[in-house]
């Protein structure tokens, strides 16, 4: 028996990183996986590789959404699990941010979750069961120099989340938000904050308690976690993964 038997998910930015291991956790608990993206090469061989769908997906566009909406319900009857996981990374301070740059951040980070949300819930609403798990950052939680409008729009995610929490909550949705920091992944790459074995990478290491950085399962399993029963009176929190660097 897994956890998420007979569950429905659908996890945005699944094509790799952090959403195909959210996608092979769900998957190897049972759960019916639907994994959406605009990479579908990497994506179709990623549900290949799980046994699940694949769906391309442009969380920004509110069109597109309606889509995969109708499409998982079509296929599978229900949604019962929605991970807003799709997200971009730019690594530039307040002065150094175009608008455009930042309309585009917060079109992918802030605007996609919303309408996941909304969509999603909406559905769920319905059936006044399901669980939404919004990925932010440890940027959502703090002030952090060099990416503006990334953090920017994952202090936007960590409020929509409380804010649908009190909506859903009397639906019987539960939207909570998980908070990384530094996780292994092609993300992490691109901030090119870790080169190899350098001063830089040292010290910023020595900010981190347990003195590493994390594996995509571990924030994973906590994902997994809110998308169970285990998790199910845990609704608008914020549940940090950071190896202790924010606390």
């Amino acid at each position: 028996m897994g956890v998420l038997d007979g569950r429905v998910a659908i996890i945005t930015g699944g094509a790799r990183g952090q959403g195909a291991i959210e996608g092979q956790l769900f998957a190897d608990e049972g759960a019916t996986v639907v994994l959406t993206d605009v990479l579908d090469d990497e994506g179709e061989r990623t549900a290949g590789e799980l046994g699940c769908d694949y769906l391309h997906h442009d969380v920004a566009d509110e069109a597109a959404w309606d889509s995969v909406v109708a499409d998982v319900i079509a296929r599978h009857g229900r949604i019962d699990v929605l991970v807003n996981n799709a997200g971009i990374f730019q690594g530039a301070g307040l002065m150094k941010t175009s608008s455009a740059d930042f309309d585009r951040m917060l079109a992918i980070n802030a605007r996609g979750v919303f309408l996941g949300m909304q969509k999603v819930g909406t559905a769920m609403a319905e059936a006044e069961s399901g669980s939404i798990i919004n990925i932010s950052s440890v940027a959502g939680l703090m002030g952090t120099a060099g990416s503006f409008a990334y953090s920017a729009s994952k202090w936007a995610v960590r409020g929509m989340t409380k804010s649908a929490a009190k909506e859903l909550g009397r639906r019987g949705v539960r939207v909570n938000s998980v908070h990384p920091g530094y996780i292994d992944t092609e993300m992490l790459a691109q901030t090119n904050v870790f080169t190899e074995d350098s001063d830089r990478t040292r010290r910023i290491l020595r900010a981190v308690p347990l003195g590493r950085v994390a594996e995509p399962a571990e924030v994973g399993r906590v994902v997994l976690f809110l998308a169970s029963d285990a998790s199910s009176y845990c609704t608008g929190q914020e549940f940090t993964v950071d190896g202790g660097m924010f606390g």
